[in-house]
């Protein structure tokens, strides 16, 4: 079989970006399309990997303002050509789920989300600091943008979900069936440590739909030590509220990020995730989670096993949490052996074994 893969862009490098590693592991040979990339942004797995940018990759400064041109993706992605493919495996958060492919080729949707700047533009924009009159504008785009959507969500002949919320949204904005195969993690990147630090942990991009405000006013008001690894737009609006107890790391290399999360006290997960793969990257560290209790954490936070879930979207729930952490007896051998069970190694056999079949029936006409 013939494989290409899809992705809808390779600026950052997140969870959805390390699906694509997989991607990549698993069919190497596999050329990866995608709207526009940074190169100095890609990690050691994807070096080497065939990518193929739209024509969006020669405007300049793109790279740098990546989402200054939103109205552009729709017309960028269909303009790439799929000929010859006997599958299309596409990741997508965003536009990639609306490609075009010949009739003869299985285009598989792995769905980290339906577009959450559309679909939920209120709670997505609610902190940015844009204009009025700009985020009205941005709505009425968002509207179009949302019919666009649905419209192109034909183009997918099978729908696979990263967790349960997921598959809801899907059904609920498409109104299309999708399986759930969770994400992978790379378990074996991460060992537990004998001696714990004082500082809890965030791993993150700096967005304010994370809610990482919520922890920096948590933390400057419980004076415990918080440290922030990423970087992103909120960062200053986020150093201006904290105090000295909250320390903004900025990007760092995998291994000082292992290094953090094997010696943390907690991993602190305020927002609501598609799915998550941090949290569980902590718990293959050996350390539980503070979760606020929504979305993919659902699917993967067990209360008193792996960590705690905090109810509301509120200080004093949080700091709550916090407390309820320092008082518990965790054992780090079930922390592990919980974050075992999202390895790559079992994703990769199941997804594998989930796009065999499903092609198989796709040229039964099934």
């Amino acid at each position: 079989m013939k494989i290409a893969i899809a992705h809808d862009y390779l600026i950052q490098m997140g969870g959805a970006e390390r699906v694509v590693e997989v991607f990549h592991h698993m069919y190497p040979e596999a050329p990866i399309f995608t709207t526009v990339f940074n190169g100095s942004r890609l990690t050691d797995n994807l070096k080497d990997a065939d990518i193929r940018a739209s024509w969006l990759q020669k405007i300049p400064g793109v790279k740098a303002n990546f989402k200054g041109v939103l109205p552009l993706y729709p017309m960028a992605i269909r303009d790439l050509d799929f000929s010859g493919y006997d599958i299309v495996l596409s990741s997508s958060s965003a536009f990639m789920k609306s490609i075009k492919v010949p009739e003869s080729t299985f285009h598989l949707c792995y769905c980290h989300t339906p577009m959450r700047f559309a679909w939920d533009y209120d709670t997505y924009m609610e902190r940015q600091s844009n204009s009025g009159l700009f985020k009205r504008l941005l709505k009425v785009y968002m509207q179009r943008l949302k019919t666009w959507d649905q419209r192109t969500s034909k183009n997918v002949n099978q729908f696979v979900a990263n967790s349960s919320v997921v598959k809801t949204r899907i059904q609920n904005y498409y109104h299309r069936d999708a399986d759930v195969i969770f994400p992978p993690i790379n378990t074996a990147r991460f060992t537990s440590s004998s001696s714990i630090g004082d500082y809890y942990l965030i791993v993150s991009r700096l967005v304010s739909y994370k809610r990482i405000d919520l922890a920096v006013e948590a933390f400057s008001r419980n004076g415990l030590k918080l440290y922030i690894v990423g970087d992103g737009p909120d960062r200053k609006r986020l150093e201006g509220m904290a105090k000295d107890n909250v320390t903004f790391l900025g990007r760092l290399e995998d291994e000082e990020v292992t290094g953090l999360m094997s010696k943390c006290r907690a991993f602190i997960f305020p927002g609501e995730e598609d799915f998550g793969i941090t949290p569980l990257e902590a718990n293959a560290a050996g350390r539980p989670v503070i979760a606020y209790q929504a979305g993919g954490a659902l699917d993967t936070i067990v209360p008193y096993v792996n960590g705690v879930f905090f109810q509301n979207q509120e200080v004093d729930d949080l700091l709550k949490a916090i407390h309820e952490v320092e008082s518990y007896a965790w054992d780090i051998s079930k922390i592990m052996g919980h974050a075992h069970k999202f390895d790559e190694q079992t994703f990769m056999v199941q997804f594998k074994q989930y796009v065999e079949q499903a092609y198989v029936n796709f040229l039964k006409g099934g």
